[in-house]
């Protein structure tokens, strides 16, 4: 069964986490002084309207109409209940999930790219620089550039660049160009801290350009809001009233940050974060202040972190491959309001291979964490005899990432 809300039920404001947080958040410090960061600092990379939303304490922040008649080309996006998924699974769990798969560029990144490119061009910029790992980002951003007359320039981490050449074309037919990073360096695979670090350095060269980073800041998680408050209406309307848990794969955090942050006022219900075993942050790495690209030209932020300098293996889940996490999530997680759980790709592939069998979708490798996630719990909940609800954000479709499948399917995944 399917959900779906009509064009004016579109969400007019994004909601802020920000005064339901279990404890502020510390400042994000300037890479050379070590001082708290000022708009100023900034003004060189973002545009001011983006500048005050990361520092906002506002409980809401309004949508511009521009904005909006942007994302009514495909927004609200459908809430699914996987009824096939339960019976295969023999499980009394009510799965639902948020299919942001059917955006023009396949993911739930248009959520942000969209705002991103309307206040930029609002404040005169006509060029953006910005960073991809498995290509998500880096089309959403091409895809919105476009709209809003815009050049976009996508250094895409060089691992990703090989295995998906097509997301690199749907990049170009939205008018980007492309390349692979690191630029200077062609035999490292690259990670998302080396792309960072060319795309800011590209875009403070250049009096026309701006950088744009589709997840980790607090405007970006912001954005994408517009899942979770979606999926609360959407629920109501299917007969729940609030699900048991929410689950969103976790690479930066902007779309577990969409599904789980309108549900933190909520404290009975859990919200989890899923990583890859193979760039485990949450599980694994240690909160402190640290850089959020290699070269240690941005500025630092108290977050999770593996270490800037952390080269994760080529796994296929590229959006997932980032050594640090949003201060918001890691917040989340440090303070107890949030849990995280980390799997290898086999699982997870696993997983995947069930989830387009039972409801015929394919999900990208990034989602297919999440889905794994939503089957163990509904798996503990026939363990248990629990009737629980499970909401989870299916965040982009798999069709350009075939090749994983391909390698799964022949034996040929590093199980990392």
């Amino acid at each position: 069964m399917r959900w779906i809300l009509p064009p004016d039920r579109l969400p007019a404001a994004w909601f802020n986490v920000a005064p339901h947080l279990p404890a502020p958040l510390q400042p994000p410090l300037h890479p050379a002084t070590r001082q708290p960061v000022g708009p100023d600092d900034l003004a060189p990379l973002f545009p001011m309207a983006l500048i005050a939303q990361e520092a906002s304490s506002e409980p809401w922040i309004d949508i511009p109409g521009e904005v909006l008649d942007v994302l009514r080309l495909w927004r609200p996006t459908p809430l699914v209940r996987a009824e096939r998924l339960e019976r295969a699974l023999d499980t009394p769990a009510r799965i639902y999930y948020k299919d942001e798969s059917v955006s023009p560029a396949g993911s739930h990144k248009p959520n942000t790219a969209v705002p991103q490119a309307f206040y930029n061009k609002a404040e005169g910029i006509t060029r953006l620089a910005t960073e991809t790992g498995a290509g998500q980002w880096g089309s959403a951003l091409c895809f919105a550039s476009s709209l809003f007359g815009l050049e976009c320039k996508v250094y895409m981490v060089r691992a990703s660049y090989e295995q998906k050449p097509y997301r690199r074309v749907m990049m170009e037919v939205w008018g980007g160009q492309v390349d692979a990073s690191p630029v200077d360096q062609p035999d490292h695979p690259g990670s998302l801290g080396t792309a960072i670090s060319d795309a800011v350095r590209d875009a403070v060269g250049r009096a026309d350009s701006h950088y744009s980073l589709g997840s980790v800041l607090n405007h970006v998680l912001l954005h994408q809001t517009v899942i979770g408050l979606e999926a609360k209406e959407q629920l109501e309307a299917a007969g729940e009233r609030l699900p048991d848990v929410v689950i969103g794969s976790c690479g930066g955090g902007s779309n577990l940050g969409g599904i789980a942050l309108p549900f933190v006022p909520d404290p009975q219900v859990a919200l989890v974060a899923v990583e890859p075993s193979a760039c485990p942050t949450l599980t694994e790495g240690r909160f402190d202040y640290d850089f959020g690209d290699t070269a240690g030209v941005t500025p630092l932020l108290a977050m999770y972190t593996l270490g800037h300098d952390f080269v994760p293996p080529r796994i296929h889940a590229g959006g997932l491959r980032y050594h640090g996490d949003a201060p918001i999530i890691s917040n989340l997680v440090r303070h107890g309001r949030m849990r995280a759980v980390a799997y290898p790709q086999s699982a997870v592939f696993e997983a995947a291979v069930l989830f387009a069998r039972t409801q015929g979708t394919i999900p990208a490798p990034e989602t297919a964490h999440a889905v794994r996630a939503a089957i163990d719990e509904a798996l503990a909940a026939k363990e248990s005899g629990e009737e629980r609800v499970v909401l989870f954000s299916y965040s982009g479709h798999g069709l350009l990432d075939l090749s994983a499948y391909d390698d799964y399917r022949n034996g040929r995944l590093e199980n990392g």
